[in-house]
């Protein structure tokens, strides 16, 4: 396998982990844009509903566990099991990236995320990852 694919796949897969990360560390409950979404602010969202942002930020706890781990295998596979030259590799990553990164995008682009560019871009890049590694096989 091209080491330009398990570098673009690593990386990719360390993005995704930095991702998990922010959501279990520094992202705010509600966001603006979430607010926006709803018709609503955040702060009349939390007037309504005075325990959403606890339990948001629980959840985003959780979320940001299992992109945390999603980030890890997909660093994992892509230096271990693209390096065997194998198609499995490749089939798990590419399932991994429409699973993961591949639905955030389309969600965030549904809901005119700030973010839908920066994750459209990394998806740009897991698809080059995929696709130097087909080349190389």
């Amino acid at each position: 396998m091209t080491s330009v694919a398990v570098w673009l796949l690593t990386s990719c897969g360390i993005v995704v982990l930095l991702v998990g990360v922010y959501f279990v560390t520094v992202r705010p409950s509600l966001l603006p844009e979430d607010a926006r979404y709803m018709g609503s602010t955040v702060e009349g969202l939390i007037e309504v509903v005075p325990g959403l942002s606890g339990w948001l930020r629980r959840v985003f706890w959780v979320l940001g566990g299992f992109t945390v781990t999603t980030g890890l295998l997909v660093v994992y596979v892509a230096r271990t099991g693209l390096s065997a030259n194998g198609f499995g590799g490749l089939a798990i990553l590419s399932v991994a990236g429409v699973g993961s990164v591949g639905w955030m995008t389309v969600v965030n682009l549904m809901i005119r995320s700030a973010f839908r560019w920066v994750l459209l871009a990394l998806c740009g890049v897991w698809t080059l990852g995929l696709l130097a590694g087909l080349a190389g096989r």
